[in-house]
């Protein structure tokens, strides 16, 4: 390589560099002026902007302190108010966060997905803390459980709901919700139910999805009846004691497996994971229908199973259009690994686990800030991937 080509390439490469800072610049300050008219003061809406560039920043961990530090406050004071005292509806911004996400991901035949993650806490004062299971803790753990909404297509995925679980032992005890700042009219509701509130927000707002995925804690009745009054597709995890009609009589799925002949197995990719291909076995049962769009739509169960041990198997619940394949339906399942993928990035890139807020308030101010700073990351990145898409393109075509 010549002297000339090596200083046009370094000089390319730092074009590029600027372009992608740049975009991510212009990517906050879009962010910000689409949020800008929830908050009613200058000072606030000012320190909403430098919060998230915070939570994008490289601090250590995203709590008051070293975000006040990375802000130049003399304090964590004006951290705490915006999260605790400022007056902002932080449920205008999350509807804000939606359109946000869906401008920039969204598409025809996107996949919504639900699930909950822990955040492992100590005391027994923050909204909703207890010992629960948590699956970030892979035990039952002093922790509190966040309920999650996540939308995803081929341009990328990004969260758009969330909603604190509040456990029986909290909703019984109102002395202990109001010193929580938790509202008198908030009751108990299941993960389940809270995932349907998120769903129906979503629905109501358009968001354009084809398909619902969610774990075995999802695939209850009460669920897959709302999606299918809905006419909404979905693909649902149930446990191996949920129990189907077959031929007349009811038994449990996980009798299935058994009974099925081997070539009823298809080996499928559920998606790319980090070794490639995840490759399954997997069958399938349609189950009868007599409803009066029978001839159009259909419900299925769906079972996998491991290559390496035929015994470790999984079966979900699914509903489509009756033409939909087996292969749609393994790929439409493979995408629900993308909410956990989320969580491992917003908890690792910007702190979604890392908060030190008590109140209910607080606790759903903290969140919609970090998943919005999460789907400013998401669009910046795809933002670079396009420009580099660009570059490499310009480069081979000038050869």
């Amino acid at each position: 390589m010549s002297t000339e080509e090596h200083t046009e390439r370094s000089s390319n490469a730092e074009q590029e560099e600027l372009s992608i800072i740049s975009q991510g610049a212009q990517a906050l300050t879009d962010l910000s002026a689409r949020i800008g008219t929830r908050f009613g003061r200058a000072e606030v809406r000012n320190r909403v902007g430098r919060y998230l560039r915070g939570l994008l920043a490289s601090v250590e961990r995203k709590n008051g302190w070293q975000l006040a530090e990375e802000l130049g406050d003399p304090n964590a004071h004006g951290v705490q108010r915006l999260l605790a005292e400022a007056d902002w509806d932080e449920e205008a911004v999350r509807d804000d966060l939606r359109g946000y996400v869906i401008d920039h991901l969204g598409e025809a035949g996107g996949i919504l997905a639900v699930d909950e993650t822990g955040f492992v806490k100590k005391g027994k004062k923050s909204a909703g803390v207890a010992r629960q299971y948590s699956g970030t803790a892979g035990r039952r753990e002093n922790s509190q459980v966040g309920v999650f909404l996540l939308y995803s297509s081929a341009k990328g995925y990004a969260f758009i709901d969330r909603a604190l679980y509040l456990p029986e032992e909290w909703t019984a005890d109102r002395v202990r919700c109001r010193e929580a700042g938790i509202p008198d009219e908030v009751g108990f509701a299941t993960k389940g139910e809270l995932a349907q509130q998120m769903l129906a927000r979503a629905f109501a707002a358009g968001v354009p999805a084809d398909w619902v995925v969610g774990d075995t804690i999802y695939g209850y009745d009460d669920l897959r009846l709302f999606l299918e009054e809905q006419q909404k597709n979905y693909v649902l995890a149930v446990p191996e004691t949920h129990m189907i009609w077959v031929q007349g009589q009811q038994q449990p799925v996980g009798l299935l497996a058994a009974l099925l002949p081997q070539e009823a197995w298809v080996v499928l990719s559920a998606g790319e994971g980090s070794k490639g291909p995840r490759l399954y076995e997997w069958a399938w049962l349609q189950l009868p229908d007599q409803s009066e769009t029978a001839n159009q739509r259909a419900r299925w169960v769906l079972i996998q199973r491991s290559l390496s041990d035929p015994s470790e198997r999984a079966y979900y619940r699914a509903y489509g259009p009756a033409n939909t394949t087996l292969a749609e339906l393994v790929r439409v399942t493979g995408s629900r690994w993308r909410i956990e993928e989320g969580y491992e990035q917003a908890k690792g890139e910007v702190g979604l686990d890392q908060y030190e807020v008590r109140t209910w308030r607080a606790w759903y101010r903290y969140v919609t800030l970090a998943l919005l700073a999460y789907a400013a990351l998401v669009v910046m990145r795809g933002q670079a991937r396009t420009q580099e898409k660009k570059v490499v393109l310009s480069t081979s075509g000038s050869h």
